[in-house]
Parts: structure tokens; C-alpha cells; sequence
């Protein structure tokens, strides 16, 4: 399992923690540093089973530069905010947890990060 984390997020440190707390295996990354490829954003999307605006921080100074609130939402949109999504990582959503049988969440509850620590070995 892989987690995408920004170390001065609370939601980040507290799901560290609980997977820290149950003895999971998991490898960090530190998204803002390692930024994510559009490719690699595209295939969490996937395995969120969610869209890139339902990942975005709109409330980011970034986002609010970039106007993405006023952005279309929709099939033909959807590359525009992937690549903005990768040229801006602060506007994505954290943390993501990428769990052992291809599915993923955004652990920022306690419910979600054990639901992917349920999808996942321990250890």
C-alpha cells in the first residue's frame, strides 16, 4: 500500500498514525516533493473510482489563481484539470491511499483509511 502524503497535512499525520497504530505495510509519498505524472494521477483517479475535480482543493490560493471553480466538469474538462492537478500538487486532495488489490481512498477519516487498511496485507 502506498500513501500520498504532505507531511504538514493533520488528515496526513492522524492517517499515519492509525496505519502506524495496526501495523500496516506501507511506503510514503511525499506527493508536493515526488510530484505525481498525469499518468500516475489518471490511474489513481481510476482506482478512486472518482473524477480530478472531486479531488481538488478549490479553496487553495492556487486553485483560486487558477479560477478552477469556474472550470467546466465534464468528460471533455477532465484533462485540463488532470495536468492541472499535476502542475499544482498542492490542489490534490491528501491523503490517498493506494491499497493491495487496486483499489484506493482518500483517508481523510479514520472510516476510509481503514477501510483501505481492510483491502490491504498487514505487515
Amino acid at each position: 500500500m502506498e500513501i500520498w502524503i504532505n507531511p504538514a497535512c493533520s488528515k496526513c499525520r492522524s492517517a499515519l498514525s492509525l496505519l502506524d497504530a495496526e501495523g500496516a505495510g506501507y511506503s510514503v509519498r511525499r506527493y508536493l516533493e515526488d510530484v505525481p505524472t498525469v499518468e500516475e494521477i489518471r490511474a489513481v483517479l481510476k482506482r478512486l473510482g472518482l473524477e480530478p475535480w472531486d479531488i481538488t482543493r478549490t479553496q487553495e490560493a492556487e486553485a483560486k489563481e487558477l479560477g478552477v471553480k469556474d472550470w467546466p466538469r465534464d468528460a471533455a474538462a477532465r484533462d485540463r484539470w488532470t495536468e492541472a492537478l499535476a502542475a499544482h500538487p498542492k490542489l490534490i486532495q491528501r491523503p490517498i491511499i493506494t491499497a493491495d488489490d487496486g483499489s484506493a481512498v482518500v483517508g481523510r477519516t479514520e472510516e476510509a483509511v481503514r477501510e483501505a487498511l481492510g483491502r490491504s496485507p498487514r505487515g
